[in-house]
């Protein structure tokens, strides 16, 4: 087997090492030359190059490119692809992505990989990045099922955990517990920085700590991924949006009104909630 990367970051770079160190001959696509050179350089790929021919004769053909020019990638990387090439790619909206690029590519598989971290870029690469991770894939009535097998095989080889669901239904999803967790850290960062007080601001980030840090964290990442999140999965991410400040009205309700009785029942209740949500190995 033969994959094909298209996008040499902290993702596209991490399938690298995973599916060398299963056996499988991978090429990665980068726009930059010394995006190449590092990638070679770390044994990420067996080759590398910044034009779409290495793409031929490829069985799988990972897009990991930003979001808005997935659509444009696969425009134009399909004249290196032999008819039966599948491709699927890593974005985190899928629903616009999945109609756009089936009617392009018959042996298109939208997915998912629900792994990252701080750091971007090919040098974060890292081995085992997407073990049990949850990998998400989003076909629809045309999808091949042929082609759904392959990913899931692929998928399962990373050590992934999958899930498959409607392109739909992954927006509201990953609104709810990816995208507006990244719109409320901001707010919250932006709410600090925005104090005036110099001295109370400067002991603010003296005592800031492991409370701060893992609430911060998703609000001080990556800028291009953020307003992509908001761009292309808006409507979804708005509705989320406004359940969360309606819930955080209510909060406010109870602080204002003094009605601890409330309060301590949101906070129980929110508190025996979050173990559902957090996935362990």
């Amino acid at each position: 087997m033969k994959i094909g990367i298209v996008g040499l970051g902290l993702i596209g770079g991490s399938l690298g090492l995973d599916l060398r160190n299963q056996g499988i001959e991978v090429v990665g696509v980068s726009r930059r030359e010394n995006t190449c050179n590092i990638a070679l350089k770390n044994g990420v790929f067996d080759d590398a190059s910044t034009e779409f021919a290495i793409l031929k004769n490829t069985d799988l053909v990972f897009i990991c490119t930003p979001i808005e020019v997935i659509f444009n990638t696969l425009q134009a990387i399909i004249p290196y692809l032999n008819n039966e090439t599948i491709v699927t790619d890593v974005g985190s909206v899928k629903a616009s992505i999945v109609k756009n690029c089936s009617l392009l590519w018959p042996n298109f598989v939208g997915g998912h990989p629900m792994a990252g971290k701080a750091k971007q870029g090919i040098e974060a690469a890292q081995v085992n990045l997407f073990k049990n991770a949850a990998y998400v894939l989003t076909p629809i009535k045309s999808t091949s099922s042929k082609a759904i097998k392959k990913v899931e095989k692929i998928a399962l080889l990373l050590g992934s955990k999958i899930y498959n669901c409607s392109p739909e239904i992954h927006d509201q999803a990953v609104a709810l517990i990816s995208h507006l967790p990244v719109m409320i850290s901001a707010a919250l960062i932006d709410t600090c920085i925005k104090e005036n007080d110099e001295k109370l601001l400067t002991l603010a980030k003296n005592l800031a700590s492991s409370g701060f840090r893992d609430t911060s964290r998703v609000g001080g990442g990556n800028v291009e991924l953020g307003l992509m999140m908001a761009k292309y999965n808006r409507q979804e991410l708005l509705s989320s949006l406004s359940k969360y400040r309606q819930n955080l009205d209510d909060i406010i309700t109870q602080i204002e009104q003094e009605n601890w009785s409330e309060l301590e029942r949101i906070l129980a209740a929110t508190q025996k909630a979050r173990p559902d949500f957090v996935i362990t190995s």
